[in-house]
């Protein structure tokens, strides 16, 4: 039975806290340097839910998290409310199965219903996959920041995705909406 996509659960945390810290502790796809707790990993769940935004996990025949991904606010001022910044993490003994792709699709349907303009990606320049996943959905690189962070005793470039998910929208008149 192929990986199916659904929102996630509460029952969900230990999976996607695993997939998180492994990723810290084992890539450069997380700039933490410290794994996190469940009760890290519930109160980002609970802010995520509490601004109305999604978290979407790949579940094998099981139930068992194989991946996950998220957005949230870009930046914090009122002129970026219409962007997001996301993620999408895949258990290390399932990259390249496709789920990144599965994940991404869905979460970039789901960033449109919200009536988002703009979906950001900041990765590390040396992410090759993710960087080549991006292309292929669509996403342009916007910029490339050399050095601006550290992991590994060496210096991460990062670069800047962008994907226009309502190309040709005009802005809204109102600043409330």
């Amino acid at each position: 039975m192929p990986p199916t996509v659904r929102d996630a659960a509460q029952a969900d945390l230990p999976g996607i806290r695993d997939i998180y810290n492994d990723a810290v502790l084992n890539t450069t796809a997380i700039w933490n340097e410290q794994p996190v707790d469940l009760d890290n990993r519930q109160a980002w769940f609970t802010a995520r839910q509490a601004q109305g935004y999604p978290i979407l996990v790949a579940v094998d025949a099981d139930n068992a998290v194989l991946g996950y991904a998220s957005f949230g606010d870009w930046r914090p001022f009122e002129g970026f409310r219409h962007s997001v910044e996301h993620s999408v993490y895949i258990r290390a003994d399932q990259r390249g199965q496709g789920l990144g792709p599965l994940l991404m699709n869905t979460l970039i349907e789901r960033a449109r219903a919200c009536n988002k303009h703009v979906m950001v990606a900041a990765i590390e320049s040396g992410n090759t996959g993710s960087v080549r996943l991006h292309e292929r959905l669509g996403f342009t690189v916007t910029g490339q920041m050399p050095q601006v962070g550290v992991k590994f005793g060496r210096w991460l470039d990062l670069t800047f995705m962008q994907l226009i998910l309502n190309p040709g929208a005009q802005p809204p008149a109102n600043p409330s909406e």
